[in-house]
């Protein structure tokens, strides 16, 4: 371990132009020492190593700059800063979900001002815009903190089958539930899609895109909850029609099992998926007759990433993404030393070669967040070779998902918290697991989803 930390410094150093800091770092120890406290929710030992080696770069090149390194899971991170605000003790930098640092900054902990001027030096329009819409303020003048990478979820599908089908790729409502009706072939094994329908994240993950592409909401600007609209029920029965095409019974991401052994069209799945699809030793535990007993298991096949594409954006009434972005903030500090110091670092961990090693930490599961990077020839050539398999223009097309993110805890530039207790109850898959498991008619259940989103509200 310690040999591959010293020969990925010694690259990164060699690596390093005159000048680093293309995204406008500046020296940040004219007056004296000063350290700061860095923590992340990369808790992997693997990952740890490589941030530590990112860290030891940047302060070779800057000796008086101590960082501290600190993990925190993610499930604790919001626990753990309630703490440390109250004791007074909040690190200079921090690295979570997008969400929770808005909560951070609605909470008035987030130094707002200095990831805005970070963003800035940066300049806007080199980010994809939707990741840059979840972290933007109310106000819309400044964000929460700095997007820096992240997942797109759409719909992945056999590209072979539709042109041999002559069909449309699935990226509106009537090209999607056209192809899933036409693949479904239970005698067969076959089936046209997955979407989730058991209670929890993912199937909520699968709808909410859908939803949002026929502007439906949760809440409208002000804050009144109008989640029983007619555009809502349309979303809610087109779901409900597109899982009359998934395989039997309650399903979740597990059943993306089927697709990678032939017996499927198209499902919904983040990035993530892209090793599974490009290397035979990742694929493996999809390949069995372990998880589903209808599926006889399968061999690899080595032209299924190449058969692959994915469609980012759903279209009805617009066009709708969804992802999940891992953001930098920066918390309040006494200390102003301690502030431009960690907006240096991140700076510095925007730059071409740091940015491109931390992103390899899982390839396909971190996407950046800079449009310039997702072409990049070093961004391609990942350790694990799976990029290789998908091309620079397929790859593009992938993180161009990005700009299109959706979510129902914003609208119109507004914060809706409430949305994310909805999210965390669960109570829009429970919703759909009674229509689509138990029978339940549209109505009632979508009156029972409202009252439960009501007590909330209240």
């Amino acid at each position: 371990m310690k040999k591959a930390i010293l020969i990925i410094l010694t690259a990164l150093l060699i690596l390093l132009p005159a000048n680093i800091f293309a995204n406008g770092a500046e020296e940040v120890n004219k007056e004296g020492p000063v350290s700061f406290d860095f923590w992340t929710t990369e808790t992997q030992s693997d990952r740890m190593a490589t941030i530590q080696v990112l860290i030891d770069t940047y302060t070779t090149l800057y000796p008086d700059v101590t960082i501290n390194l600190i993990a925190v899971d993610e499930n604790d991170l919001a626990t753990n800063v309630q703490t440390a605000s109250a004791a007074g003790t909040l690190p200079a930098m921090f690295e979570g979900p997008a969400e929770t640092a808005v909560a951070f900054g609605v909470e008035g902990i987030i130094d707002i001002k200095a990831a805005t001027d970070v963003v800035d030096s940066i300049g806007r329009d080199k980010f994809y815009q939707g990741a840059l819409k979840v972290l933007e303020t109310s106000a819309k003048d400044g964000y929460y903190a700095l997007p820096y990478h992240g997942w797109v979820q759409g719909i992945w599908y056999r590209s072979d089958w539709f042109e041999e089908a002559g069909l449309e790729p699935p990226t509106t409502w009537d090209a999607t539930l056209k192809a899933a009706k036409y693949f479904y072939q239970p005698e067969k094994n076959q089936y046209g899609i997955l979407v989730g329908t058991k209670p929890e994240g993912y199937t909520e993950q699968c709808f909410t895109p859908i939803a949002m592409s026929n502007n439906a909401a949760l809440f409208d600007k002000d804050g009144n909850l109008i989640f029983n609209s007619p555009e809502m029920k349309e979303a809610v029965e087109f779901y409900a029609e597109l899982a009359k095409y998934t395989p039997p019974g309650p399903q979740t991401w597990r059943a993306r099992d089927y697709y990678l052994q032939g017996k499927m069209a198209m499902f919904y799945y983040s990035t993530y998926i892209m090793d599974d699809l490009a290397l035979q030793e990742v694929a493996a535990g999809s390949l069995t007759t372990e998880n589903f007993a209808d599926l006889k298991g399968s061999g690899f096949d080595p032209e299924l990433v190449n058969n692959t594409k994915l469609a980012p954006i759903m279209t009805n009434k617009s066009p709708a993404g969804y992802g999940t972005v891992v953001a930098f903030g920066l918390f309040n500090q006494e200390d102003s030393a301690k502030t431009k110091a960690a907006q240096n670092f991140i700076k510095y961990l925007y730059t071409q070669n740091a940015y491109i090693t931390f992103l390899h930490m899982a390839p396909g599961g971190m996407n950046p967040m800079l449009k310039e990077i997702s072409t990049n020839p070093r961004f391609q050539n990942d350790p694990k070779g799976i990029f290789k398999h998908y091309g620079a223009e397929k790859m593009s097309e992938i993180i161009q998902g990005l700009d299109s993110i959706e979510t129902f805890s914003i609208v119109d530039g507004n914060r809706m918290e409430a949305a994310s207790v909805i999210t965390a109850q669960q109570i829009i898959p429970q919703m759909i697991y009674k229509i689509t498991q138990e029978g339940q008619d549209v109505d009632s259940a979508m009156a029972w989803a409202e009252s439960e989103m009501e007590k909330i509200v209240k």
